[in-house]
């Protein structure tokens, strides 16, 4: 087996752990997100975040990594201007933090 599929491997079994929850009482959900992620995933944030867009970048994270309890999207890309103006932005930022830590 190759570095390549080792990597392939090991990634794909990261995928296979379970969800971890997030708690948001003020919302009176729950949000979901796994710890492993791609960086197809990761490269619209990346660009934003290198071009200055902090914000917008916070908010694709949300989009791009926040799930229901059954793995589904909890947001649509369409989301995102409604998240940007119509969401506490503390809330927003709070959620993308504990994603980010993992």
């Amino acid at each position: 087996m190759s570095i390549l599929e080792k990597a392939s491997k090991h990634y794909k079994e990261q995928l296979k752990e379970g969800l971890h929850e997030i708690d948001v009482p003020e919302w009176d959900s729950k949000i979901y997100y796994r710890k492993a992620f791609n960086f197809a995933t990761q490269g619209k944030v990346f660009q934003l975040s290198n071009d200055g867009l902090m914000v917008d970048a916070l908010v694709e994270t949300l989009v791009q990594r926040g799930l229901k309890k059954d793995g589904s999207n909890a947001f649509r890309p369409a989301d995102r201007i409604r998240l940007m103006n119509e969401v506490d932005p503390n809330i927003i930022i709070r959620i993308v933090g504990e994603i980010n830590q993992e």
